[in-house]
């Protein structure tokens, strides 16, 4: 008998050794398995918000859920406490389980004979929301755990802690603390209050139920509980639960963030560039929880938006292209690709191919002065037929309204009065192919065809690309390329992407200094000749110089300038190309132009828009009527720069003796 209970003793425990190995091995296994595995991926949709040039939001990009990532240092102290005191106790020191809990659920539930109390921990909450779905199914509990498992193994606790604060559902398509946080409060997690942070750790268990845009009686009970629990762990005095108890909480039940309502083309430009550019995928870009900072300036923006809406009456269907940028840095601070983005989201500032009429001149006369020509160069203006392709072919331009000087006039007369004789005559002096080559030296990328009418501006571009070019001649000659997206910066902080500045130098800045002096002339009433400068409508309604040129075809309107701190281009026309007709609608793009101008400068430092010489320049006095340097005979002068030793040095003489 006694040799008998001492064998069974020993199978006993050989079995439970056995067993206990075996268990041993299993997990052991499960241990081996899941760091073979490696850590598992926290990739998870969250928000992509986008920010003006000044911090604030002017978009977002999500999936419905609004999941904005923030550090666990960046959230309230007494949130970390209140969700710990609640879900999860013994966070600390379990490994994704806690026993005694599952033990105790167990118990609980087989006495009521229904699920009256769960064992969940954040580890497993965190799985759940990360991997699975809400199936109650043996399978999906089996993956929860070992989900649980790989993240303890390789993330430490404070990852999993911010993870889970990032990810579980508060309600009305609020996911994760911050995003909880803005909807219930308006505020960031980090300024949560303790009664503010216990009355959203008790939303997460039923949100539907907890709420307490829902039931405001069930979310302060349950408030309550989390405060007692908070109390029981020792984390708060019973004065400070009494406190955040009484402290009367006030909701704004309203996401911050929406679809750009201002800047809707700005925003889709972004976009592109996010694709091209940076090289982020659709998926990325809206799910990615980006942190996109544009170059919007939300001022310039609400600027151009209120003086387009002001300008072209609603009635009518006239189109516009509008977009300003900062020549320095070719960084695009507003735009403005229709009048409805609702109606039509086609972008006329950055996709539209127009003719650009006269605002191409600036380009022609620039590469003029690198050849020779200057302010005073002389060239007769009158009715003529050109011939060109061997004389196998004739144009014959007309300047507006069929009027001509019938004699020599300036360059810097015929940019100012806008004379196309004098145009097609300098293109084609230098050569056809040289407004194509300076075209693309100064940015532009759209075909231009080498026939005589191109100096008047017959072969299309896009706004953004004669607006570049202007910035260049705004800049001194530097290199500048249209930017939308200073710099993007991932879920985690890190910085993907960061515009790059070139500061080559394109132009010669004493010529460009030169071209920019000249493009002032269009508003100067000293250079009206046998016509008015193009800008004489405008020149007392500025408060300060700029540079400029307008441009207009039977079916486009244009105008662009700059000073140093700013520059704007606006097209304005019909989308199917029809004529304008009509006087009042060829003046929209300048008065578009010229209001933004005014308005966007004003309270500026004054220093950003002054043109400042460089070195390799002179000022002189010029008789505007023959390019001479002007005597105290002369009744008209005006102080004309040059490249230095180009300046004339014969004195007029036209005013002798009363003439």
């Amino acid at each position: 008998m006694r040799r008998r209970k001492w064998r069974n003793f020993r199978l006993f425990a050989f079995t439970s050794i056995l067993a206990v190995g075996a268990v041993g091995m299993i997990l052991f296994s499960l241990y081996l398995y899941a760091k073979i595995l490696g850590p598992p991926p926290l990739a998870i949709p969250q928000s992509t918000l986008y920010y003006a040039n000044d911090g604030s939001v002017i978009g977002e990009s999500n999936s419905g859920e609004k999941r904005y990532w923030v550090k666990l240092e960046d959230m309230s102290p007494d949130t970390i406490k209140a969700v710990i005191a609640i879900e999860d106790r013994t966070f600390y020191n379990h490994y994704g389980f806690d026993v005694k809990r599952i033990g105790g659920a167990v118990l609980a539930n087989a006495k009521e004979m229904r699920k009256v109390q769960g064992a969940s921990t954040i580890t497993q909450q965190y799985a759940r929301n990360l991997f699975l779905t809400m199936d109650k199914t043996w399978k999906r509990k089996i993956s929860e755990a070992f989900y649980a498992i790989r993240l303890e193994i390789n993330y430490d606790k404070n990852q999993i802690l911010e993870g889970y604060l990032n990810t579980i559902s508060y309600g009305h398509g609020a996911y994760g603390i911050e995003a909880a946080s803005e909807f219930y409060f308006g505020k960031s997690a980090k300024e949560l209050s303790l009664a503010e942070s216990a009355m959203l750790s008790g939303i997460p268990k039923g949100p539907g139920i907890y709420s307490p845009l829902i039931s405001l009686e069930k979310a302060k009970n349950r408030q309550l509980l989390v405060l007692k629990s908070m109390q029981e762990t020792g984390t708060i005095s019973k004065e400070e639960a009494r406190a955040a108890a009484e402290e009367k909480l006030v909701f704004t039940g309203e996401h911050l963030h929406h679809r750009a309502e201002s800047a809707p083309y700005f925003y889709d430009a972004v976009r592109k560039e996010l694709l091209t550019s940076v090289g982020l995928d659709e998926r990325s870009i809206a799910l990615g929880g980006l942190k996109v900072y544009t170059t919007l300036d939300s001022r310039q923006q609400e600027i151009a938006e209120k003086v387009v809406a002001e300008t072209i009456p609603e009635s009518s269907d006239m189109q516009l292209g509008f977009a300003a940028m900062d020549p320095k840095t070719g960084f695009v601070t507003a735009l403005v690709g229709g009048k409805d983005y609702k109606e039509s989201p086609f972008n006329r500032a950055t996709q539209a191919v127009r003719q650009p009429g006269s605002t191409i001149k600036p380009l022609l006369y620039y590469a003029a002065l690198e050849r020779g020509f200057t302010p005073s160069t002389m060239m007769r203006s009158e009715l003529t037929t050109f011939k060109y392709d061997d004389e196998k072919a004739e144009y014959a331009p007309h300047n507006f309204n069929n009027k001509y000087a019938d004699g020599e006039i300036t360059m810097a007369q015929a940019l100012a009065v806008s004379d196309n004789i004098y145009a097609v005559k300098t293109h084609l002096f230098l050569g056809q192919d040289v407004l194509v080559d300076t075209a693309k030296r100064f940015g532009i990328t759209t075909d231009m065809k080498k026939v005589p009418s191109l100096a008047l501006g017959t072969s299309g571009v896009k706004v953004v690309e004669l607006l570049n070019a202007y910035s260049m001649i705004a800049n001194g000659g530097k290199k500048v390329e249209p930017v939308f997206i200073q710099k993007v910066e991932d879920s985690r902080g890190k910085v993907i992407y960061e515009a790059k500045q070139n500061n080559e130098q394109i132009l010669k800045r004493d010529l460009a200094y030169v071209m920019s002096q000249m493009m002032t002339g269009m508003f100067d009433v000293k250079l009206n000749g046998y016509a008015t400068v193009t800008g004489a409508s405008m020149a007392d309604q500025t408060s300060r110089i700029y540079a400029g040129k307008s441009g207009s075809t039977k079916s486009d309107s244009w105008m662009a300038g700059f000073t140093p701190g700013i520059a704007a281009a606006v097209w304005t026309g019909y989308d199917k190309g029809d004529e304008i007709t009509l006087s009042a609608d060829k003046q929209y793009a300048k008065n578009i132009w010229l209001k933004f101008m005014e308005r966007s400068i004003k309270g500026q430092p004054e220093e950003f828009h002054i043109f400042k010489p460089p070195t390799g320049v002179v000022a002189v006095p010029i008789d505007p009527e023959n390019g001479k340097l002007a005597s105290d005979l002369c009744p008209v002068f005006r102080l004309t720069y040059f490249a230095t030793g180009t300046e004339p040095d014969e004195i007029c003489t036209d005013h002798l003796f009363g003439r």
